[in-house]
């Protein structure tokens, strides 16, 4: 699997399809994807880290949640399993990998409450209480930036985002970047070579 696939608003790979299985706070999860989309080989080490040791919502959490970068959805689906009175925007470039979500999402029971978008689907008055990622770091330090520089503002007040970055591909240097734009950022956790970010609103 290339980049240019899984980066492509229209993937030029034949679309054959699979299934991943995984299991994510005790719930399992049979997911269809297809190749032209993010890690269709299996579930990606870094979001299986983000499940893991990301402090996932709740039945008592409530608001608006986004999966920035969904790929085929798994995150946008736990989200949306673990926290029933939530509306999951699952947002991608890739139209496969939004269909895919979709799929997914329904056949879930999940359809009525995960919104799956393009970016430029979503509209402009729209917060998000929590901001999810496993962000693209193969397209480069530049895009990687103006991505989360073009999303993470959109946090409501006292909202939180949790991110999944290689060691090895700026996991560090993000959090410099972040920090150093004014942002709170605490690294809970680090395995299998990837920091887990708590990124919190900027103080005054």
């Amino acid at each position: 699997m290339t980049a240019d696939h899984y980066f492509s608003a229209e993937p030029a790979a034949s679309a054959k399809r699979s299934r991943i299985a995984f299991t994510a706070a005790g719930r399992s999860y049979d997911l269809a994807v297809a190749a032209g989309v993010f890690s269709a080989g299996r579930l990606d080490p870094g979001t299986a880290v983000l499940l893991r040791k990301g402090d996932l919502p709740t039945a008592a959490t409530t608001g608006t949640l986004l999966d920035l970068g969904c790929g085929y959805g798994p995150i946008a689906c736990v989200l949306a399993s673990e926290a029933p009175a939530t509306t999951v925007y699952a947002v991608d470039v890739n139209s496969r990998a939004r269909d895919l979500t979709a799929e997914n999402a329904a056949a879930l029971g999940l359809a009525d409450r995960v919104r799956v978008a393009a970016p430029d689907e979503v509209p402009a008055d729209v917060t998000f209480d929590q901001i999810w990622s496993n962000p693209p770091t193969h397209v480069g330090k530049a895009e990687l930036h103006a991505l989360l520089a073009r999303w993470l503002p959109r946090l409501a007040p006292g909202g939180v985002i949790w991110l999944v970055i290689n060691r090895n591909l700026g996991g560090d240097s993000l959090h410099t970047w972040l920090t150093s734009l004014g942002w709170e950022v605490t690294r809970t956790a680090s395995q299998r070579g990837f920091r887990v970010l708590r990124v919190t609103g900027k103080t005054d």
